[in-house]
């Protein structure tokens, strides 16, 4: 035994899914921050927190894998 797994194979479908989701997402939030202050606001900042969210949350999971 080498002690190396092998991942599946995945169709690029499942490789892109979530990158474009958070490309969509901070694009929204982007055109949300420049519209209006108010509820606009609120949009900009939610969409646009979810990608660092989500790297910080790879990074501390990252962390705990042996």
């Amino acid at each position: 035994m080498t002690g190396k797994t092998r991942r599946k194979p995945q169709s690029l479908k499942q490789i892109f899914a979530v990158p474009a989701l958070i490309g969509v997402l901070s694009g929204i939030g982007l055109v949300a921050a420049l519209l209006d202050d108010g509820w606009w606001d609120i949009v900009g900042w939610s969409s646009l927190g979810i990608a660092p969210l989500i790297a910080t949350g790879y990074l501390l999971r990252r962390d705990r894998a042996p």
